[in-house]
């Protein structure tokens, strides 16, 4: 099921069942999610991000940051990651995150891609240190990319196009449940930043 025309309602559960999905479409005029988008290029720590794949380690395209309240550890794809301490527009997006959603967020990860030719697979955000049923609040600048779900059951898709300065927020059991990737696209030429809050639960 593809959502692309549907107007955003933060009330609506984007996902039939077994999870819940929420759209807030722009949290912000264009020209400040502009902003945003170039702050973050300029000054954010990027890495291109590692995993080991069948024992050998892989650099990908796409790049990579990790901040957070402290210098937590963040391990996924059998590579970890130390927190770097937030930047003043990172902590603005934080508070504007919590704000509208209600919720409290201890970390961010960030991800770069640079066109339409990086995407990610399908995946769930299942770490053990991520607060189990936690929500995982989702804000996106640059291009507009399309973000799919699939039941890992049912393999039932939900499909939305992610708009410049928008935020999607993935809670309860979304994740136990559900996949969710960012496919490539030849059609998109223009980077795409997205961060991700998140609550890390160390001892959980």
């Amino acid at each position: 099921m593809d959502l692309f025309s549907t107007e955003p309602d933060e009330n609506i559960n984007l996902l039939p069942k077994d999870g819940t999905v929420n759209y807030y479409g722009t949290l912000m005029s264009q020209v400040k999610a502009n902003e945003y988008l170039d702050e973050l290029l300029e000054n954010i720590a990027w890495q291109n991000d590692q995993a080991i794949i069948f024992g050998k380690l892989i650099f990908t395209k796409r790049k990579v940051a990790w901040y957070g309240d402290t210098n937590f550890n963040y391990t996924y794809s059998n590579t970890t990651k130390k927190a770097l301490p937030w930047t003043p527009a990172l902590l603005e997006l934080k508070a504007l995150a919590e704000a509208t959603t209600g919720q409290t967020f201890n970390s961010c990860l960030l991800n770069l891609y640079h066109d339409g030719n990086e995407g990610m697979a399908w995946h769930s955000d299942a770490e053990k240190d991520l607060k189990k049923n936690g929500a995982i609040a989702s804000i996106s600048f640059g291009a507009e990319r399309k973000f799919a779900f699939k039941h890992k059951e049912t393999k039932e898709t939900v499909s939305r196009i992610l708009q410049n300065g928008s935020l999607l927020v993935m809670k309860d059991q979304t994740q136990t449940h559900w996949l969710h990737r960012l496919p490539p696209t030849k059609l998109v030429t223009k980077p795409r930043v997205n961060l991700t809050f998140r609550t890390i639960v160390i001892g959980q």
